[in-house]
């Protein structure tokens, strides 16, 4: 049967295939509904965040704690009672018991808490379960713990509960497809220019005392609002250290690929991780941070691709939000990951489609048709789950904290799981390429490179 695509999107290694049903399947999903780009879940949202603190409310009695955060910014909060205390066969429903409404039972939670995971790489500088342990509670020092904290991959499952267009998918307690999501978080490199990540400035930055405003006293970038630097108007442009970035990148793929592989998954989606105001467009960098990110994923696919025992395929959900004036197309991330993926003659023996979709409809799709799917995260350096979720959006990691039972599973107030070191896997990545800067990478927020050293 010949099915027309409904949206744009791109597949590429399909001629290195031999698993004609994969390749069938890819094509299908290249003819599901366009993504509903205008939907709720499109800039900030009020109205899902409240369903689901009234959710979590009705459920588990959460509350907040009255002038109590878990870092600057970000409410904490209790429960009256938790998952692994409640009955086993008790059946919850979200967001409410009604005729669509998603229903689970306490004990698929508990499931899906123990089958929590960290994976870190070994040869990053100050690498432990000890800095983990610290980090996963939102406890990291600026710099070198947020820094570290882009070679750290947390997995579990983690059902979807709705689309990009907010509406409740409906689950009955026999389906078996959301037991075949894993929700990967993971860090990206930011140059927004905050304070808790200044390592990223220093270590990929060549001019960066040039680019803000420093503390004569101490050679810092200056802060301000609590958090962000404040950069140098009509400054110089940024200057990219592109080997260290790239060598940066590549660990990072290769590392969450391996965790996603050792966690039996078959189809990984991925997303535009740290690609978008993080990418530094301010800066004048983003093109070639996006081109580079694009390498480095194409690069390890070719490289790691015929190591892997479980992963077949790998789908970029990268929607398309910009236009220009004239509503046509400004080039924006899928169009660097296309044109990496046409341009080097792809020859990897993973299939790879990029696309122009929702990323959960593209995820629940690939769990209903049978296959284990991992899904994308781009998460805070500080390492707790859905960090600003209440803040009402408008970030990818907020709602995914909305549409997802990822506060059930990875937020470390309600999983304790979070924090047992027994689920931390510290990996040996040396003598892959792109791990070797790491052995000696920056100590405190300083690198080699700074003069107030």
């Amino acid at each position: 049967m010949h099915h027309q695509p409904t949206y744009e999107s791109q597949l590429f290694g399909y001629r290195q295939c031999r698993d004609q049903n994969l390749l069938a399947f890819l094509r299908h999903l290249q003819c599901l509904p366009p993504m509903d780009k205008n939907g709720p879940m499109n800039g900030r949202c009020s109205r899902e965040t409240e369903q689901m603190e009234q959710f979590l409310n009705q459920t588990f009695g959460f509350t907040n704690i009255p002038q109590h955060y878990i870092v600057p910014g970000v409410k904490s909060f209790s429960l009256q009672q938790y998952p692994h205390q409640m009955q086993s066969d008790a059946v919850i429903y979200f967001p409410h018991k009604c005729a669509n409404s998603f229903a689970m039972t306490t004990q698929e939670i508990k499931n899906w808490q123990r089958s929590y995971r960290v994976y870190a790489a070994k040869n990053v500088n100050g690498m432990s379960k000890e800095t983990l342990h610290k980090a996963l509670q939102g406890k990291s020092e600026d710099g070198s713990d947020a820094f570290r904290m882009k070679f750290v991959v947390r997995i579990s499952t983690c059902p979807i509960l709705m689309e990009f267009d907010a509406k409740v998918i409906p689950r009955r307690l026999t389906d078996e497809w959301p037991n075949r999501i894993k929700l990967v978080s993971v860090t990206g490199i930011d140059f927004a220019g905050r304070k808790h990540d200044i390592g990223d400035i220093q270590y990929y930055l060549l001019n960066w005392q040039k680019l803000f405003h420093l503390d004569p006293r101490t050679g810092l970038p200056v802060v301000h609002n609590g958090r962000d630097f404040y950069p140098v108007s009509r400054g110089p442009s940024a200057i990219l250290d592109e080997k260290r970035l790239r060598d940066s990148l590549t660990l990072m793929v290769r590392l969450r690929l391996r965790a996603c592989d050792e966690e039996g998954v078959h189809i990984v989606v991925e997303t535009g991780i740290g690609l978008g105001v993080f990418s530094g467009k301010q800066l004048g960098i983003d093109h070639k941070v996006r081109r580079l990110s694009a390498r480095a994923a194409r690069e390890v696919l070719e490289e790691d691709g015929p190591s892997y025992k479980s992963i077949r395929a790998v789908v970029f959900a990268l929607p398309v939000f910009n236009q220009g004036r004239s509503h046509e197309r400004v080039p924006d991330t899928y169009d660097d990951f296309v044109n990496e993926f046409r341009t080097s003659n792809y020859n990897g023996r993973i299939p790879v489609l990029v696309a122009d979709q929702d990323m959960h409809r593209l995820t629940v799709a690939i769990a209903r048709r049978g296959y284990t799917v991992s899904e994308l995260n781009p998460a805070d350096s500080h390492g707790v789950f859905g960090e600003y979720w209440q803040n009402r959006g408008p970030a990818v990691e907020e709602k995914l904290a909305l549409t997802t039972v990822g506060l059930l599973v990875q937020h470390h107030l309600i999983n304790a799981e979070v924090l047992n070191k027994d689920r931390y896997q510290v990996l040996d990545m040396s003598g892959t390429p792109g791990s070797e800067p790491y052995v000696k990478a920056i100590h405190g927020n300083r690198d080699d490179r700074n003069p107030h050293k």
